[in-house]
């Protein structure tokens, strides 16, 4: 697919770390102009800073949700969760992709043509292996998000997609969670993975390449979990 989207603009977001990084250098390795955001970058969760962000950026062709996490945050009973934690695990993940999203559908339907992929989880269909009640709640709400906006925005020529990965290794925080594992629980892990590997960046990147190029442009509101067929 090299040079496919030439011409295209692309926005990846939560592009700090592993996943975000991969998928942004796959799709300018597929000709797009990728433009990368992260926390440190802008808010994504301020409407302020998103407009300001996509303003600067001019229309969007590709716009891949990939900002989210677990704010700093490890599993605890429901009862000991304050207000401030659900709500910045929401932020991160949910709000994050509901404003970037909302910034680039104008353009998009201006153009009749957009391609919007956002990076959920498999937590978003089972459970969240980080026991966090706000990430698992998150990431299915983005997949019901996904659904809504692809019923929605299809007439205009608008593809909306979801990748949820399986566990990645990519960032501080799933190093953390790995070591937390043990050797026991690391090797159980894998075993309960059909391809008896982890996961890396290109795996999910593979998926966000297919979905933004031609070759999905009857695809749409669909979720894919790229996870090795974990049982």
């Amino acid at each position: 697919m090299s040079g496919g989207l030439a011409g295209k603009t692309a926005v990846v977001t939560g592009t700090a770390h592993g996943i975000g990084a991969g998928i942004a250098a796959a799709l300018q390795g597929d000709g797009a102009k990728v433009h990368g955001v992260d926390k440190d970058t802008a808010d994504l969760s301020a409407p302020a800073a998103v407009a300001g962000f996509f303003a600067g950026v001019g229309p969007v062709d590709i716009l891949v949700n990939c900002a989210g996490g677990v704010a700093g945050q490890v599993g605890q009973p429901l009862e000991e969760i304050t207000d401030e934690d659900w709500r910045a695990v929401l932020d991160a993940n949910l709000t994050t992709a509901f404003l970037c999203t909302r910034a680039v559908v104008p353009g998009m339907k201006a153009r009749r043509w957009g391609r919007i992929i956002t990076i959920a989880s498999t937590a978003g269909l089972r459970v969240s292996k980080t026991g966090i009640q706000a990430y698992t709640s998150a990431k299915a709400a983005q997949i019901g998000l996904t659904r809504q906006l692809a019923h929605e925005l299809g007439p205009f020529g608008i593809t909306v997609n979801c990748i949820a990965p399986g566990f990645i290794r990519s960032n501080p925080t799933t190093e953390r969670q790995w070591a937390s594992y043990g050797r026991d629980g690391q090797a159980a892990l894998v075993e309960g993975i059909s391809m008896r590997r982890l996961g890396e960046p290109a795996d999910i990147a593979n998926g966000v390449q297919f979905f933004a190029s031609e070759r999905s442009s009857w695809v749409t509101g669909q979720v894919i979990a790229i996870d090795g067929g974990h049982a």
